[in-house]
């Protein structure tokens, strides 16, 4: 039976491996501290937050997030360990709430392996406080407990670690937000919550993941975004609808629909005895097919991340006890001597052998269910969702709205490369995108000549400039271009030759400036529109429709007005249709220093060739980034574009 812990209130632990789960309405930075009998953090060693996650024993997440499954061997502590205090904090400059009063109350569960309650606590009663010591774990005469804290720091993470006396608890409080910034400029964001936070899961689902209760998907597009996604929330252009004279005001959107999206057709074939269900395609909750595809694939994406999770866990735990099995055996100096040493070894190795493998097995099953479900998701993909060699583009008309989300990319783990789940990212655009195209930061990369990697890069940056423009309606998407040497006339060649680019590539610094200066006085118009609620007032030949901005081999030909304009456009211009697209390699602006750092944070990163860099939201693993490339020999970009122009010129555009 779950003990429902209040603060202050204990529960004897009936097991040594455990997990620990965080559920918060907002991303929240969960660590953990070590403590001695009298509960004294002995040094930064005994402290696992995002920027060292893992301690003997002891596994966090690498990033802020709103859900945390920290894993916890209390049998593989160190040596003097006699507590474990869980911390929850809220990350600075993310653009979210900067005190535990204004989120949800957190919600902490000790659950076993097999997700078992064991105890929970709900820490209800914060205000100011951003930081907060959840629960601890502790021994007492041999036995292991946990008591609810729910100790809150109005001065924060510094204060939290400093009450545990931490040396330099300031320092350490700033290299950890640091690490959680960094965390969540590579993380992709998850698909904005449904008004309960909750994820509900299909009764007929043929791959048994969870999807989330997506957000009506059939209304015109509104400039608002989950902040917990993002860094900064987009500013809604629409007035709160008014309640009754003598009423609460109701703060809904008038054109916001409030009910839950109709469960997916009950069209899965029947199972067998003993069968799993046979997938299919859209089994998903959501409003209409594109929709419930997208919530299908975040599904598929989700049950690989834990699924994976759940594999490494169970090899490290079989690791773990087998080291712990040998050291005891051969702390007995009888087993020293003779074959009684050789025998426990082999006998902590078979043992963990047989651990693995029945790990392994369960990882494999759960493999080849999500891979069943890739092959007959895949063909029924829309073109925004479909990769090049999808059939579905040959056959593609500009569509008259705008979808979900677009297709940027493939991502996989090691334990199935074979098996990948498509990138999605939501439409409109919620941050910018950065093409990389130095060496240093990709082993792929690294033995490439620097001239193909760069075209490479260019040629990416132009695949995704003509995806937008396809799935936008005709004159509703515009595409501009900084090119200031001229160097990416090859590349850019399909975007020229179809005549859909705003104007022609600006080169040189007179042309950067006259591009940067157009979309800058756009946003700041319809910024003050927004603002005073007067958007008839913009000038007639202002043009309202989305704007990307790809710029190329950036620092070159930008002076220093040149890069304000550029964070400018970086930081306030999604939320008023200004997008970037940038091809760049760090390395080659290093000379601003730290200046350009939110540039490169606010912009997801994404290769021209696979690279590991990006972390999925819930456990953080490290997948691997594929990009999307045209077949070789194939028109179909050509093809598209010369689609994309015929649609403007019926249109008038």
């Amino acid at each position: 039976m779950t003990a429902e812990l209040v603060r202050g209130q204990n529960h004897t632990l009936p097991q040594t491996r455990l997990e620990i789960r965080v559920s918060a309405g907002a991303p929240v930075v969960a660590g953990a501290t070590l403590g001695d009998e009298r509960g004294t953090v002995r040094g930064v060693e005994w402290i696992a937050h995002p920027g060292s996650p893992q301690l003997p024993g002891l596994e966090v997440s690498q990033q802020a997030v709103a859900d945390h499954r920290l894993a916890v061997d209390l049998e593989a502590l160190p040596a003097g360990a006699h507590r474990v205090t869980v911390l929850l904090a809220l990350p600075l400059g993310a653009g979210g709430p900067a005190r535990f009063g204004a989120v949800p109350a957190p919600f902490v569960a000790v659950t076993g392996l097999d997700g078992t309650e064991i105890a929970t606590f709900t820490l209800t009663g914060l205000d100011v406080e951003s930081a907060v010591s959840a629960l601890e774990l502790y021994r007492r005469q041999d036995a292991w407990k946990v008591r609810a804290v729910g100790q809150g720091y109005a001065g924060g993470l510094a204060e939290m670690l400093a009450d545990q006396g931490v040396a330099e608890a300031t320092g350490l409080a700033a290299s950890i937000q640091e690490a959680v910034t960094r965390g969540m400029a590579r993380a992709v964001a998850p698909p904005p919550r449904t008004q309960e936070g909750d994820r509900v899961r299909d009764a007929t689902g043929s791959a048994g993941h969870t999807s989330p209760t997506p957000p009506p998907a059939q209304e015109p597009p509104e400039p608002l975004t989950d902040p917990a996604t993002t860094p900064e929330p987009h500013t809604a252009a629409g007035p709160a609808a008014a309640g009754p004279a003598d009423g609460p005001v109701n703060y809904a959107h008038p054109r916001r629909q409030h009910a839950a999206p109709p469960p997916p057709p009950p069209t899965t074939p029947p199972a067998q005895p003993g069968q799993a269900p046979q997938p299919v395609a859209g089994d998903a909750t959501g409003w209409s097919m594109d929709e419930r595809l997208y919530n299908q694939i975040w599904g598929m994406f989700e049950d690989l991340a834990r699924a994976v999770a759940a594999y490494r866990s169970a090899v490290d735990f079989a690791e773990s006890r087998m080291d712990q099995e040998v050291d005891r055996s051969l702390s007995d100096p009888r087993n020293r001597i003779g074959g009684a040493g050789d025998r426990a070894r082999e006998g902590a190795r078979a043992k963990r052998d047989e651990l693995t493998s029945r790990a392994r097995e369960a990882l494999d099953r759960d493999l080849a269910q999500l891979a069943a479900e890739a092959a007959v998701v895949e063909p029924a993909l829309p073109a925004a969702y479909a990769g090049w060699g999808n059939p579905v583009w040959h056959a593609h008309r500009v569509p008259m709205e705008m979808p979900m989300a677009l297709r940027i990319g493939d991502l996989h783990l090691p334990e199935r490369p074979d098996l990948r789940v498509p990138l999605l990212v939501r439409l409109p655009l919620e941050r910018g995108i950065w093409v990389d195209s130095g060496r240093t930061a990709s082993e792929a990369a690294a033995p490439m000549d620097t001239d193909r990697l760069r075209r490479l890069a260019m040629e990416t940056a132009v695949a995704h400039a003509a995806r937008l423009l396809a799935v936008y309606p005709p004159g509703e998407f515009s595409v501009h271009v900084i090119d200031p040497a001229g160097a990416a006339a090859g590349p850019l060649a399909p975007l020229v030759g179809a005549g859909v680019l705003a104007g022609p590539p600006a080169a040189g610094p007179g042309g950067v400036a006259s591009v940067l200066a157009h979309l800058t006085r756009r946003v700041d118009l319809v910024q003050m529109a927004v603002r005073a609620g007067a958007s008839d007032a913009l000038p007639p030949d202002l043009d309202t429709g989305e704007q990307l901005l790809v710029v190329n081999d950036f620092p070159h030909g930008f002076d220093d007005r040149a890069v304000t304009q550029l964070r400018y456009l970086a930081d306030e211009g999604p939320a008023v249709g200004v997008h970037l697209l940038m091809v760049a390699d760090r390395e080659e602006a290093s000379a601003y220093g730290p200046v350009l750092d939110p540039l490169w944070r606010s912009l997801l990163r994404i290769t021209p060739v696979a690279d590991t860099h990006l972390a999925d939201p819930w456990v953080g693993h490290a997948w691997t980034y594929e990009p999307l490339t045209v077949p070789p020999g194939s028109r179909v970009l050509e093809q598209v574009l010369a689609a994309v122009a015929a649609a403007r010129r019926g249109a008038g555009s």
